[in-house]
């Protein structure tokens, strides 16, 4: 197998055009091609999270984003955290989230607990 590490953007840009034929033809799984193309993929993808991070979103930004692309209410917040005044202190950052409301988030809205349990900024907007 004629892979090497992925240091530079040079290298970056020849694990591409290496990759880039297995889109048009995919190998199958097992295969020495279907091994090549699964390490390339992890090289590139490691390179990329190492070049390009990606921050995770905040918190009440994520809960935000969850009820806009589901349909939800500051109304479904409250029910799933108790109270009405209690998703707004969350919603306006009066109170950040206790484990427990980010593992009901977590459970119920699939927003990854990651993001719920990070540090943020709370005191209001």
């Amino acid at each position: 197998m004629d892979i090497r590490p992925i240091k530079t953007e040079a290298d970056y840009d020849w694990a591409l055009t290496e990759i880039e034929h297995y889109f048009d033809v995919e190998p199958k799984p097992g295969t020495p091609e279907g091994q090549r193309f699964d390490v390339l993929a992890s090289l590139i993808e490691h390179y990329e999270s190492r070049a390009w991070p990606i921050d995770l979103p905040d918190p009440v930004e994520a809960i935000r984003y969850r009820m806009e692309q589901g349909g939800l209410t500051q109304a479904d917040l409250a029910r799933l955290l108790g109270s009405r005044p209690r998703a707004s202190e969350v919603l306006s950052r009066r109170r950040a989230l206790t484990k427990e409301q980010a593992f009901k988030l977590h459970r119920a809205w699939r927003i990854p607990a990651e993001v719920l349990i990070q540090p943020y900024h709370v005191g209001g907007t």
